[in-house]
């Protein structure tokens, strides 16, 4: 095998091995950033006051956390006990239809989203929805 390397090369490379630099690892923050790409919420069983409570706050952890997509999964309302009360709409008491409703409505929690879609079948299809988070200035 032909040595092209020069002087200088040389010289750089056992300076490099010799020294106390340590080499920024590139695969640990990548790893640690598929951790935080995405985060759900799974809210059966919670009255709609509580859910829209706990939905705002993850909205808000998340954003701050540089998070850029959420699952939230509210059911498909097939065990709701709306249907019950005639006094209640039927579609609108269902989380499914609440939560989203509740944070479109939100001027807050709007301006750090970028777009509510409906969730694959994989995350629990028409029983949950994703939330694509605007990124964080100041993070």
């Amino acid at each position: 095998m032909i040595d092209s390397s020069s002087d200088k090369d040389k010289k750089d490379w056992e300076d490099f091995i010799s020294g106390d630099e340590k080499l920024f690892d590139k695969d640990s923050r990548s790893a640690n950033k598929k951790k935080l790409e995405s985060r759900s919420l799974d809210l059966h069983g919670h009255t709609l006051d509580v859910a829209n409570q706990i939905v705002e706050e993850f909205i808000l952890n998340a954003y701050s956390d540089g998070i850029y997509k959420l699952i939230i999964i509210t059911g498909k309302g097939l065990h709701s006990q709306t249907e019950k009360n005639p006094y209640v709409s039927k579609d609108l008491s269902i989380l499914k239809y609440s939560v989203p409703e509740f944070i479109l409505n939100n001027k807050n929690l709007m301006d750090k989203i970028n777009e509510i879609t409906d969730a694959k079948i994989e995350d629990g299809g028409s029983g949950s929805f994703y939330i694509y988070l605007k990124k964080n200035k100041k993070k």
